[in-house]
């Protein structure tokens, strides 16, 4: 049996998880999570900085997961919203149009023999319907855009913002789920063997 460790707070990715029936603790990385270049490479070097960290934390062999989320458009990355006029300003820039959401995966396989690292990157792209700003800001009372890149979760009462998305939903989500256990496989681990 793995030890298999998720290196996020993220109650989303940890449902994620579970619904496919994959076995794991939580270890929250708290790194900086602050990095340049293009959103593939910040997605991508998050996730790595985030499951290096939890390696650092740890003494025995175990599998590590971890991943991280953007929002992007207009040439700019939409974090998470500070204030609810960050929301408004980001929701009103989102609606009627095309987005591109970044997730980047990362796993460490540390075993006898030594840490090997696999990552990849995953984007899809999300069609906002047109809204009202009475919509917008009815939407941010819930309180949901607050803990999520672009200010919505598409797995909750966000889902009424989106027109489609062409992708992966999970990776909109936040991790894309079918891939990491082609990953996971690549790395010896089945999750279809995976026993709670």
């Amino acid at each position: 049996m793995h030890r298999i460790i998720l290196a996020s707070g993220s109650p989303r990715r940890r449902q994620l998880l579970d619904q496919v029936g994959i076995t794991h603790e939580i270890i929250v990385s708290d790194v900086d999570e602050t990095i340049d270049g293009p959103p593939a490479h910040q997605v991508e070097s998050l996730a790595l900085r985030k499951a290096n960290t939890v390696h650092d934390m740890i003494q025995g062999n175990a599998v590590i997961i971890a991943a991280d989320t953007l929002v992007y458009i207009d040439d700019k990355v939409l974090g998470k919203p500070n204030t609810p006029e960050d929301a408004f300003d980001m929701l009103k820039l989102l609606q009627g149009r095309v987005h591109a959401v970044y997730t980047g995966v990362a796993v460490l396989h540390v075993s006898d023999s030594g840490v090997a690292g696999h990552s990849f990157v995953d984007i899809s792209n999300v069609h906002f319907r047109k809204l009202t700003d009475k919509e917008i800001w009815a939407y941010i009372a819930t309180g949901e855009p607050f803990d999520k890149a672009g200010s919505y979760g598409v797995q909750d009462r966000g889902a009424l913002l989106v027109d489609r998305i062409d992708g992966d939903y999970f990776t909109v989500v936040g991790l894309p789920v079918a891939k990491l256990a082609v990953l996971l496989r690549n790395v010896g681990i089945e999750v279809w063997d995976i026993k709670a």
